[in-house]
């Protein structure tokens, strides 16, 4: 294009902008769509983001990922098995029906019983700790556990409300995208949904957090980086998620727009599985053999393999933190001895020979395609590494339904009630929860187990009965100093025995136009209500 012609673009998008803008109308373009808005069905990020203006939590999650209230005003423990939960009166559904202690325990109730079809929905956090609750009045619920449960507040801001006046007798996940179910009590009500081309949602005037910001806001789903950036520079959009990372230095310099960031919680790894036999590992000639990676030392050779700093110089154009830990530096639990593993492809060799596999073998890594900042570049990267080391290593990405799906319960031998993984090695993140590493441990190194919810991300299905003692036991220690002794010892064991290949932390970033303000959130979450305009 050239310079007139560039200028005709940008004066038509500013001009744009400020209409927008005039209208009180933001339009925010997505990397990933949403695919429901039943907030019981998913717990992934795309969907999560779009739920939350529309439904709330007992307890919030602010930009540091730290607890605050929501629809409850105060929570303590009363006894040693018993929370107390306060909840805020005068807050009223988007249809003006009050909101009461009736609607939590339906809530409650409802992910307990199970919701046929939801593809992970948050009831682990229900289950986990034996918990059980109880009305007392219209404004306080008490929420009993088997033992000391120091997490309380942690599990619910997981477990969004709905009205117990409006879902019951309501398709799951069809009747919420349709708006016959999606009442909440969020700062935005529904509008319209459109697969495929946008998500509205619209004021509500009524919400007890005062004015939103906005009187409307459209979610338009872009999956191709560089469509997505296109957006925003012809004034389609007036913010994205997930900037094109070799874009971001022009962004940064171009006074039209403006880039927010911050340290993401948000771990990138590669998750071995733990089989005896794995069906995407052979040997050289093709024919069947042990898993290999139940082997620590080969575990640790992929490990040394890897070089983070290239990638994140390379590929995540900077935006990457290389890690050997399993929450980000400032969080509880993290563990300031655990330094990334130095690329070392001499060494790995020498480990590989060392666990009788000198000359190799053959291994398929999977990942998603439209999940991650860079995901494929980065898998088809670890493949080339571990091709270095001699490891004949091929990738196979897909788009992040078909990925996850696979990744739960896409194993040959699922069946109700027991999800089997499908792949043998394969590259996925994990967000961590209200700034601490309780979840994390507990959800991707404890053994798996769907009656407790341990383990309830642990696809690789690793399982180590010292870590898992550790874990169980930091879930019921109240003691601050003692529940970080034990998290971080558990972490250790898990990390050296190479239970998972940690890559690196996202930075999570966005790009909008100079008018507006973004405060961003280390669980990647873009919201509308802090997002707002400026002089």
């Amino acid at each position: 294009m050239n310079r007139l012609g560039f200028a005709i673009v940008a004066t038509l998008a500013l001009t744009g902008a400020q209409g927008a803008l005039a209208q009180d109308v933001l339009t925010i373009g997505v990397r990933s769509e949403a695919a429901t808005l039943d907030p019981h069905w998913t717990q992934l990020s795309a969907d999560l983001q779009l739920q939350e203006h529309i439904f709330e939590h007992l307890v919030d999650l602010d930009s540091a990922s730290q607890p605050s209230p929501g629809l409850a005003v105060s929570w303590a423990p009363i006894n040693d098995t018993t929370w107390e939960f306060k909840l805020r009166e005068g807050v009223t559904w988007h249809d003006g029906e009050a909101f009461n202690a009736d609607d939590v325990i339906y809530s409650f109730d409802r992910l307990k019983a199970g919701i046929e079809g939801a593809t992970a929905s948050p009831a682990f956090q229900l289950a986990k700790g034996g918990k059980a609750w109880t009305k007392i009045d219209d404004y306080t619920v008490h929420i009993t556990t088997e033992g000391p449960y120091p997490t309380m507040a942690e599990d619910l801001a997981m477990i969004p409300i709905v009205a117990e006046h409006v879902v019951p007798g309501k398709t799951p996940s069809v009747d919420f995208n349709s708006g016959a179910a999606a009442i909440g009590t969020g700062p935005f009500v529904y509008k319209e949904f459109s697969p495929g081309n946008r998500i509205v949602v619209a004021k509500n005037p009524n919400w007890w957090g005062g004015d939103p910001g906005w009187d409307e806001v459209v979610f338009r789903p872009v999956g191709e980086d560089s469509a997505r950036l296109a957006a925003l520079l012809n004034g389609d959009v007036d913010l994205i998620d997930y900037p094109p990372t070799v874009d971001l230095p022009q962004l940064e310099a171009d006074d039209r727009f403006r880039v927010s960031s911050i340290a993401s919680d948000r771990l990138i790894y590669m998750m071995p599985s733990y089989r005896h036999n794995e069906p995407y590992i052979t040997a050289n000639d093709g024919s069947p053999m042990p898993n290999p990676l139940r082997d620590w030392r080969v575990r640790k050779a992929l490990s040394l393999a890897i070089n983070r700093e290239a990638i994140r110089d390379r590929i995540m154009g900077g935006a990457s933190q290389p890690t050997r830990n399993i929450v980000p530096p400032g969080f509880f639990g993290y563990v300031e001895d655990l330094e990334p593993d130095a690329y070392d492809p001499e060494a790995a060799k020498a480990l590989l020979a060392e666990a009788g596999y000198g000359d190799g073998f053959r291994m398929t890594i999977h990942g998603p395609n439209d999940r991650y900042i860079n995901d494929a570049r980065i898998v088809e990267a670890v493949a080339q590494f571990w091709t270095q080391i001699g490891i004949t290593t091929e990738v196979d990405t897909m788009p992040r339904a078909v990925f996850f799906s696979d990744l739960i319960r896409g194993g040959a031998d699922s069946f109700p009630g027991f999800d089997s993984p499908k792949f043998s090695m394969s590259l996925t993140g994990w967000g961590t929860v209200a700034g601490e590493a309780t979840y994390t441990v507990s959800g991707i190194l404890e053994t798996y187990n769907a009656a407790t919810g341990g383990g309830n991300g642990n696809f690789g299905r690793y399982s180590n009965p010292s870590v898992d003692a550790k874990s169980v036991l930091a879930k019921q220690t109240i003691d601050r100093p003692a529940r970080l002794a034990l998290l971080q010892d558990a972490t250790r064991w898990a990390m050296d025995d190479y239970a998972l290949i940690p890559l690196h932390f996202q930075v999570n970033k966005w790009a909008m136009k100079a008018g507006l303000e973004h405060m961003p959130r280390t669980n990647e979450r873009t919201l509308a209500t802090e997002i707002k305009r400026v002089d």
